[in-house]
């Protein structure tokens, strides 16, 4: 496998902590950013690197040479002028013969790039980029898929056709890139990545997602430099690399995370409990996963679709990332054994293993997440809650209807 790094860039933004040398080379822990990338790919084999360098490039050069000292062979393609983060893609028409990986230069990260790969080779596209919830979705570029994970739409913050309700997901910056992808570079000229090669590959249905918790964050500006240092100095980067086992919150919905009012079944109803986004931005600071399974027994009675479930699921994800807060994934079970209701649908009326007190979501969310169910706790206000915890062999935390709970200051001083 190859990785492609765009380090081109000048870091406008983040210029108070040092503006003399390319954004990639600025120091972190006493080492530069473009280090901990090119560490992460030799972790994991990838050692054919190409860097693509403009703004004060020989920097990188110097330091880096043929990068032979630091365990892998290096390339450069130098822009002579910008070419946006996408123009140099041209020059690797005669490089690259396999779908590679393309890195921009001012990430830090640690993801496990050929399990990312192995989703992208059955997905039968030309790109696949990266996607995760964050802390400020608000003034993010949104990505919204389909059932396949294909990109459906690209919503940029500036566009006026922005949703007030979304699912909490963004591009991450880290993408794989398919050879067939640079045949439609017939010169060099300036080009954006995302608005002019990725998006125009949505209505051909040829851009898909990779939907990931492993850690992903640019150093834009000083405030994420800050976070970024932290979360290396604590270990919490390379934790949240899937390779490893991860430790997950379960959290039941319905009054424990959105005040209970019976069954919900339009998004008007959600309303978050007092307290808990800031409960849950600190889960997500603790470097444990937050995961909600919730019963929906609404769907098998016929009192609300799944599209209109996933929207008041939606309005969940955008009442917390309001407040800085965010879940890594959601599981439901639509099932309701019991028969009787006008309208039911008659599909989902079975025995199933995901409704609790089963602890088929927890399972699944434990596979699909590496996740050490024994260190991982499930937060409910019912005892179908805490009896599938149990089942799971989870630890339990229960919390009381309309009064958040306080697990995530226990899971900061654990920390």
């Amino acid at each position: 496998m190859q990785a492609v790094i765009m380090a081109g860039g000048k870091g406008t933004r983040i210029a108070s902590i040092a503006s003399d040398i390319p954004k990639p080379m600025i120091k972190i822990c006493d080492r530069p950013i473009l280090q901990y990338q090119i560490e992460c790919l030799r972790e994991q084999d990838i050692t054919d690197i190409i860097l693509v360098i403009g703004h004060l490039g020989s920097v990188i050069k110097t330091f880096f040479a043929d990068g032979k000292s630091f365990g892998v062979n290096i390339r450069y393609i130098e822009e002579k002028e910008p070419l946006g983060t996408a123009g140099a893609l041209y020059y690797l028409k005669d490089v690259v013969m396999d779908d590679f990986v393309l890195l921009n230069g001012d990430t830090i990260f640690d993801v496990d790039l050929h399990r990312f790969m192995g989703y992208h080779k059955k997905e039968n596209v030309y790109a696949t980029i990266l996607t995760h919830p964050n802390n400020h979705p608000y003034d993010s570029g949104l990505i919204a898929t389909d059932q396949n994970g294909l990109v459906t739409a690209w919503i940029h913050k500036e566009d006026s056709e922005r949703r007030i309700i979304y699912k909490n997901r963004v591009n991450a910056g880290i993408h794989i890139i398919s050879p067939a992808l640079l045949e439609r570079f017939d010169e060099v000229r300036k080009m954006d990545l995302d608005r002019d090669v990725l998006q125009k590959l949505i209505p051909q249905r040829k851009l898909a997602a990779y939907d990931s918790p492993e850690y992903v964050r640019d150093m834009g500006t000083p405030e994420r430099y800050a976070t970024v240092t932290k979360d290396i100095q604590t270990g919490l980067v390379k934790a949240r690399n899937l390779k490893r086992k991860q430790r997950a919150v379960f959290l039941d919905r319905d009054g424990t995370i959105n005040k209970y009012k019976g069954f919900i079944t339009e998004e008007s109803q959600m309303e978050l409990i007092d307290g808990i986004a800031d409960a849950i931005r600190k889960i997500n600071e603790s470097g444990y996963l937050a995961i909600v399974v919730t019963n929906q027994p609404v769907i098998a009675r016929g009192d609300c679709t799944i599209d209109t479930l996933e929207r008041i699921n939606e309005k969940m994800e955008t009442l917390l990332g309001q407040e800085g807060a965010y879940i890594d994934d959601l599981f439901y079970c639509p099932h309701h054994p019991d028969k009787g209701f006008q309208g039911e649908r008659p599909e989902y009326k079975i025995k199933c293993n995901c409704r609790k007190p089963n602890p088929g979501m927890l399972l699944a969310a434990a596979e699909k997440y590496n996740i050490d169910l024994e260190n991982s706790y499930m937060v409910g206000d019912d005892e179908r809650d805490m009896e599938a915890g149990r089942r799971a062999g989870c630890r339990l935390w229960k919390s009381q209807r309309d009064v958040a709970t306080d697990i995530g200051d226990f899971l900061l001083e654990e920390r």
